[in-house]
């Protein structure tokens, strides 16, 4: 399969401190990758190094064929990379409808279609962020993602503190987008609820990637070894 991302031997620096250690990872077209591990191993290190939040000392990004290593974030997120950060991180003095459109890009993903996805935002269209709860929040910042219209949708623990009946919708939510085609990254601590969407896992230790392979391979030993379950 052609890779629409292709991280190769990352290396990033907080100061003098070096973060990642050659961390390698790609994305498919129509493909959803699992990126794991435990606390404090390199996931949104890596995330906001791909999506050009980050310098980068080493390696490489290549994203739809062209490489973004040197790239400021805005331009990464031009050529489509939408990111839902983690702490959903919404605009909290504008509206539900304000924060959708303020990034908004030209594409199938209109004002419309994601209200009717996301049909609890079109009840709240007129509402102030911060007035929604954490789920609807979470709605907003997906759909903030997908207004601008990306190729591949990068997700930084979408459902952390969310109620199990939140959870579900919103992972729904991810699982139909999948199934649209779009190619998703997506880091999350629930096993239960990655495992059966994701097409391939990449676990990172200490700002490696030092496992990957498909889902069905996540054995108890890997999950004892690696993950901490």
């Amino acid at each position: 399969m052609t890779a629409l991302l292709d991280v190769e031997e990352l290396e990033v620096f907080y100061g003098a401190s070096q973060a990642l250690f050659g961390v390698n990872l790609s994305v498919a077209e129509g493909q959803a990758v699992a990126l794991m591990g435990r606390n404090g191993m390199g996931k949104t290190t890596t995330i906001h190094a791909l999506c050009r939040m980050l310098p980068i000392r080493g390696g490489h990004v290549r994203f739809a064929g062209r490489d973004i290593t040197a790239l400021p974030s805005f331009r990464a997120a031009r050529l489509g990379i939408g990111l839902v950060p983690e702490g959903r991180r919404c605009f909290p003095n504008l509206t539900v409808t304000e924060n959708l459109i303020a990034a908004a890009r030209p594409g199938p993903w209109t004002l419309r279609r994601v209200r009717d996805f996301f049909p609890r935002l079109a009840e709240r269209e007129g509402q102030y962020a911060a007035t929604l709860s954490g789920g609807e929040q979470q709605m907003l910042a997906i759909g903030r993602a997908l207004m601008t219209n990306p190729r591949l949708l990068v997700l930084d623990e979408a459902t952390e503190g969310l109620a199990p009946v939140i959870r579900r919708e919103i992972w729904a939510a991810i699982a139909a987008l999948k199934a649209q085609g779009l190619s998703i990254l997506l880091v999350d601590k629930t096993l239960s609820e990655i495992l059966p969407l994701a097409d391939s896992c990449v676990v990172l230790e200490r700002g490696r990637s030092i496992w990957r392979g498909p889902p069905g391979d996540v054995t108890e030993e890997v999950k004892r070894r690696y993950l901490g379950l």
